[in-house]
């Protein structure tokens, strides 16, 4: 019995840290959705985005 209440405590403990992290989550979604409406969708540089491949060594 004591390892069956131990189980239940620790599977709740399990359901409150998972919704706190997708709260968490859901507040970076909307901080950074904000921050784009903010901008007015405007990237940070003007040009296009581009990938820089490393240098080759000889």
């Amino acid at each position: 019995m004591y390892e069956y209440e131990l189980q239940q405590i620790r599977t709740a403990e399990l359901i409150r840290q998972a919704q706190n992290e997708r709260l968490a989550r859901e507040a970076v979604r909307r901080r950074r959705a904000a921050r784009r409406e903010a901008a007015g969708g405007e990237a940070h540089s003007p040009g296009p985005r581009r990938l820089r491949s490393a240098r080759a060594t000889t």
